[in-house]
C-alpha cells in the first residue's frame, strides 16, 4: 500500500499550540488536528501545506522546517504525516466551519486527535 502524505503545521504562540476539530462530513470528523492536509499530485509538502492553511484557515504562512514524521496504518489507509514548524501572517480565521484553538502543550491529551498524531503529541508533551 502506498503511503498518502499529509502535512500538518505546528504553530506556536506563548507556549500554546494552535488546532483545529475536523469538520462533519470528514474522515475522523471531530477529532482535534493540526492543521494541514494532503499533498497533492505535482507539489512540495511546503506548496501543501501553505495551500492547506490558505484554504482552511485563510492565513498566508511561512512554512519553516520538517520537525517530526510518521506513519500510520487505518484499516483502509496508509499515511506518511509529516509536521512543519510554520509561522502565520494574520489571524486565523476557519472557513469550512471547524473549531480552532490554542492549546497548551500540556493541555494536548484533553483532546481527542487522530491515532496517526499520537507519537507527535507525545513528543510535544514530553
Amino acid at each position: 500500500m502506498t503511503p498518502i502524505l499529509v502535512v500538518a503545521a505546528l504553530v506556536e504562540d506563548g507556549g500554546r499550540v494552535l488546532v483545529a476539530r475536523r469538520p462533519e462530513g470528514t474522515h475522523l470528523a471531530g477529532h482535534w488536528e493540526f492543521p494541514g492536509g494532503k499533498c497533492e499530485r505535482g507539489e512540495t509538502p511546503e506548496e501543501a501545506l501553505r495551500r492547506e492553511l490558505k484554504e482552511e484557515l485563510d492565513v498566508e504562512a511561512v512554512i519553516g522546517h520538517e520537525v517530526f514524521r510518521t506513519e500510520h496504518r487505518y484499516p483502509d489507509r496508509l499515511i506518511e504525516l509529516r509536521f512543519y514548524r510554520c509561522t502565520l501572517a494574520g489571524v486565523p480565521s476557519p472557513l469550512q466551519g471547524q473549531d480552532v484553538r490554542w492549546v497548551a502543550r500540556a493541555d494536548l491529551h484533553s483532546l481527542t486527535f487522530p491515532p496517526a498524531d499520537a507519537a507527535f503529541i507525545e513528543y510535544l508533551t514530553q
